[in-house]
């Protein structure tokens, strides 16, 4: 018997303890830096499953409710803390799943007017693609709270840095998911939310991307002080201390002023809701919608500089339509100011655009052909493809609207307007195109009548709200059948008309002149925030220490 055996210490069972492998570490090995020197385990250790997965549902379900409606914005704080918490230590797999679940149960309620028309297959099909995308940033969050935290062991790097690792792969989950595929779907951001939030002036600094940043490295910061804030002897807890830092924090951000954003004079434009059968199913008859905006709009109004009509108002291209042409130039000399309305074009070669335009006493002036078409909403991408898998809703969308070229930036009554066509609004790039172009103003035309009944419309309303301020410009959110506002540089609503209401605004809007830091460098700030969490995760990967 050998020396080793001879003083080996008894066990129970007769069965020898099992020895840990050279290369076996613990998922979380102990950290020195407790009091006396004592080692401590990991403050961030996974929860049994039994708790994270309920408490994913709960982060999911209170972050739907921090959108339009009910709109509670600061439900998105509790709903990130309680997403973090269960992703945070867990295993890729099950982080996975864990993350899954969570953009199921915030999806599912928060986009459930896709399915107003075309019933719960693409609604559902939406909600549980981007709950995936969900997973895959709770995954990589997941791999954070076991990776970085193994690396920065001090305090103050799992407090102030480690939050912000966190931050920025939520952000580039977001960035991700609002570019890839098809050109994305930039709904559901944590900025989005943040429209009538203390946050909101954020946006002309850093944009909606930047602001989910900073909300999401907040509610981290938090979760880490609570978890990472060393006990006193004798047990208890450094309450004050938490409490006062995180408050401090919250502070600091909120105490950023303002962008202080210029004008220059205004514009009268009266921006007209016909509320007329615009929906993709309304089975209006020819003219019907134009119809009801001629009949909205009052001809009587004095001063109008400038007409706005919604997406679509015009139906079709009034060059080849004399019936249309008539309306808009007995619209314009009555009112005696242009006007731009939307209508489906076609090119000789037989290429469809849905077009905004400008018309004139002369005439057609100038247009912008709609760049992001809704991928199966006025296009369907690899239509052979999809057809198979569901070949009577892919019937359904006989038409394919083609991207256009032309800025999207328009000279009309003297002034430029950058002009977003329904879903443009939610484009980062778009929205600088508009900025960096010299729009002084936005005219947002919309059509939401396939969404009639549901939160669609007040979603977009905030988006556009968040884009005011990013921008610095006024914003003319016109709808066929609302919600319609004009909102100012600041993000108030300075009018509005009820929404399926046939009616129209005439509003003095402000004309911006100011360029704010978010139209010069938001899309920078953007990628530098998505790269520098990615490449500080796989930095501090196991294999990448262990090449170190």
């Amino acid at each position: 018997m050998s020396v080793r055996e001879s003083v080996a210490p008894p066990h129970d069972g007769g069965v020898p303890p099992r020895r840990r492998r050279p290369t076996e570490t613990p998922p979380f090995p102990a950290v020195s830096g407790g009091f006396g020197g004592v080692s401590r385990p990991s403050p961030f250790a996974a929860l049994p499953v039994r708790v994270a997965l309920p408490l994913a549902v709960i982060g999911g379900l209170l972050f739907a409710l921090s959108f339009p409606s009910p709109g509670w914005w600061f439900l998105a704080y509790p709903a990130v803390a309680c997403l973090l918490l269960a992703a945070m230590g867990q295993g890729w797999r099950r982080a996975a799943w864990i993350g899954y679940i969570g953009g199921v149960a915030f999806w599912v309620p928060a986009i459930s007017w896709a399915g107003r028309y075309l019933g719960p297959v693409p609604w559902l099909a939406l909600a549980l693609f981007e709950a995936a995308m969900f997973a895959l940033g709770s995954v990589a969050i997941a791999l954070a709270y076991r990776w970085v935290a193994r690396v920065v062991t001090s305090t103050g790097g799992r407090v102030w840095g480690l939050p912000a690792v966190i931050a920025a792969l939520w952000t580039g989950r977001e960035w991700f998911s609002g570019s890839w595929p098809y050109g994305g779907f930039a709904w559901g951001r944590v900025g989005l939310s943040q429209s009538d939030s203390p946050f909101a002036h954020l946006a002309a600094y850093i944009g909606v991307l930047g602001v989910s940043f900073v909300v999401v490295y907040c509610v981290a910061v938090v979760v880490s002080l609570g978890l990472v804030v060393p006990t006193v002897p004798g047990g208890s807890v450094r309450l004050p201390v938490r409490v006062a830092t995180a408050g401090l924090l919250v502070a600091a951000v909120l105490a950023v002023p303002a962008w202080p954003t210029a004008t220059d004079g205004t514009i009268r434009v009266e921006s007209v809701q016909g509320n007329g059968p615009a929906g993709y199913f309304d089975n209006a008859a020819p003219g019907e919608v134009l119809e009801s905006q001629v009949t909205a709009t009052d001809v009587s109004a004095k001063g109008v500089d400038l007409v706005v009509w919604p997406e679509g108002s015009a139906e079709f291209d009034p060059r080849a339509q004399p019936v249309i042409a008539s309306a808009l130039d007995s619209v314009v000399q009555s009112v005696g100011a242009p006007i731009v309305a939307g209508a489906i074009t076609q090119t000789s070669s037989g290429v469809l655009h849905n077009t905004s335009f400008v018309w004139t006493a002369d005439g057609w002036q100038s247009s912008y052909d709609k760049k992001r078409p809704v991928p199966f909403g006025e296009y369907v991408p690899d239509r052979w493809f999809f057809s198979k898998l569901a070949p009577s809703l892919i019937g359904l969308l006989q038409r394919d609207y083609t991207p256009g070229t032309k800025p999207n930036v328009l000279s009309v009554a003297g002034v430029k307007a950058g002009i977003a066509i329904c879903f443009d609004i939610v484009d980062d790039g778009l929205t600088r195109d508009m900025a960096r172009g010299g729009a002084q103003v936005i005219l947002a035309q919309t059509n939401n009548a396939d969404f009639s009944g549901t939160d669609e419309n007040l979603q977009q309303l905030e988006i556009a709200r968040m884009r005011a301020i990013e921008t610095g410009r006024s914003l003319v959110n016109i709808s066929t059948v609302g919600a319609s506002q004009v909102i100012d540089p600041t993000g108030r609503t300075i009018d509005r008309v009820p929404e399926y209401t046939a009616s129209s605004m005439i509003t003095d809007v402000p004309l911006g002149t100011s360029t704010t830091p978010a139209t010069v460098a938001s899309g920078l700030i953007a990628l530098v925030l998505s790269l520098g969490g990615l490449l500080v995760l796989l930095a501090c990967a196991p294999w990448s220490r262990r090449r170190a």
